[in-house]
């Protein structure tokens, strides 16, 4: 996958694309595997790196959602669990079967969860991936050693799904071009092309790299930008209201001694009505997450102060260990791009998880809500409707069965770090045996080698410092202090790659300096 050769499919293409995909993130690149695996001619254009945004900030959790089950919404977690067993049988080298362990200090918590995660694992049906079971507290102790035992009672075990977002978005990227997609980071659309009847028949998008704008032609054009959904909106209707409400999400990334062993923790009821997760993620642990409206969208959020402290706090009411800003290692950041509700006064955490396809009066298809489990699912809906909009030859979607590009389900996923890579994993090894030097480890904590950083630039279309730590390997969100100690190795090593000089390494690691500011919390 190399961006050179994309730049140059993009420039031959004489004829209209069936589809431009607007986005790069969970939706788009869905959409764009949909599209092109049916067989339509599809061009995706993200404004930064693939999954800049909020698809490389989530929970890592592929789950049907216990919570909407909790607040009645049926429909959406039967959706999301028959996703979730769908990226679980498609992507093994990336998904995972993670166990859960809810603790219980209220006499009446056991039962009444111990029927609801009964229901939840019946709702699973033939894609199942485990039965809950109730636990004693002597079982709960063993499985969690670290959890606070004062006025524990017992606990219930459930299962849900685990994954890295990025390295899956990464993975949908090269199942779109395996299907003769074309996908372009770097390659924002500044405007939309409209006919005289005013119907939307193209886009206009900026090469980053170069500065040269492209006019495309498209049949149909779909906006999947996530939280920057309106601003595409406006491009088609200037005078559009407001559809996306951002929520905030942060999580802090602290050492696995908080959660020593395989299992992870569910608090289902915080002191505000969220819900909290401690998972172990790439030997470390993931505690989250809050749920804060924000007012607009940006590419880098900060966390606020009061979550990093909501965080702590409740963490340290469920751990023998009370974590403190001093045991960070990361702090991430997400927005998720809620439907605006359509009655006043709603938090956050009330607002639906459904996702929405909406087509405007110019043919703009525009896709927004969901959640990274249900990409799959939000990605035929739209392009089913894309269909009709194009006037394009009607075939089916056949994502369901089609395995993620990497496909292995003989990598051990949760102790070996190059699994990500699926059956590459190998081609990555080759280059080592056939250039020692690159087999150099950089950093044993990220874990990072020499290799994955030139395999990322020749075949992950890897363009900066950025894309390489944060979402090639995971370094930045893991260990923010780590990732900035090897980003002048990296660096050196992908301007060789790339064949740029001593300026570019120096504008990279100033830009990455200042973006790894936001990973860190400042004593």
């Amino acid at each position: 996958m190399k961006r050179e050769k994309m730049v140059k499919r993009l420039k031959k293409q004489k004829e209209p694309w069936d589809i431009v995909v607007i986005g790069g993130g969970a939706t788009g690149l869905g959409v764009a595997v949909d599209a092109a695996s049916r067989g339509y001619k599809t061009l995706l254009l993200e404004q930064h790196d693939f999954a800049k945004g909020t698809s490389s900030r989530s929970t890592k959790l592929v789950h049907g959602g216990v919570r909407y089950l909790q607040q009645g919404d049926i429909s959406l977690v039967l959706e999301a669990l028959k996703e979730r067993g769908l990226m679980i049988k498609n992507a093994p080298h990336l998904v995972k079967n993670q166990a859960f362990v809810i603790p219980n200090y209220e006499w009446w918590d056991g039962p009444f969860y111990q029927v609801g995660l009964k229901v939840y694992d019946l709702m699973s049906g033939k894609l199942g991936i485990g039965s809950s079971k109730k636990l004693s507290k002597e079982e709960t102790i063993k499985y969690i050693p670290t959890i606070g035992q004062h006025g524990l009672k017992g606990g219930v075990v459930y299962y849900d799904g685990q994954f890295d977002d990025a390295r899956m978005a990464l993975s949908l990227a090269k199942t779109a071009r395996q299907f003769n997609g074309v996908v372009l980071n770097y390659f924002p659309v500044i405007d939309l092309i409209k006919n005289e009847e005013g119907i939307i028949c193209g886009v206009k998008a900026k090469d980053q790299e170069t500065g040269k704008v492209h006019a495309i032609k498209a049949r149909a054009v779909i906006n999947a930008t996530g939280v920057f959904a309106d601003k595409v909106k406006k491009m088609d209707e200037p005078e559009v209201k407001d559809m996306i409400q951002p929520s905030q999400g942060i999580h802090l990334v602290v050492s696995k001694e908080f959660l020593p062993d395989k299992y992870a923790i569910m608090v289902p009821q915080t002191k505000d009505g969220r819900v909290m997760f401690a998972v172990p993620w790439h030997d470390k642990v993931v505690l989250g997450t809050t749920d804060t409206m924000r007012e607009k969208p940006e590419l880098e959020p900060k966390a606020l102060d009061s979550e990093i402290d909501f965080i702590l706090e409740t963490a340290g009411q469920y751990l023998l260990k009370q974590p403190t800003r001093a045991d960070v290692l990361s702090v991430f950041s997400g927005l998720r791009p809620l439907a605006k509700p359509e009655g006043e006064g709603k938090s956050t955490k009330e607002i639906s998880r459904h996702h929405k396809v909406m087509i405007s009066q110019s043919g703009l298809i525009t896709i927004i809500g969901g959640k990274w489990t249900t990409y799959r699912k939000m990605a035929e809906d739209t392009v089913d409707n894309a269909i009709l909009i194009g006037a394009l030859p009607e075939r089916k979607c056949i994502t369901y069965n089609l395995p993620v590009y990497g496909y292995d389900k003989n990598l051990d996923i949760t102790s070996d770090p190059l699994a990500v890579y699926g059956i590459e994993k190998y081609s990555l090894l080759e280059m080592e045996e056939e250039d020692p030097t690159l087999a150099e480890v950089l950093s044993e904590d990220l874990p990072l080698r020499k290799s994955q950083v030139v395999w990322a630039v020749r075949n992950e279309m890897a363009r900066t410092l950025e894309d390489m730590l944060a979402r090639r390997v995971r370094g930045l969100f893991l260990n923010a202090r780590e990732s900035l100690r090897v980003a002048p190795q990296v660096a050196a090593i992908m301007a060789a790659e790339l064949g740029k000089d001593d300026e570019w390494i120096d504008d990279q690691l100033e830009e990455f300096s200042e973006v790894a500011r936001n990973y860190m919390i400042m004593s």
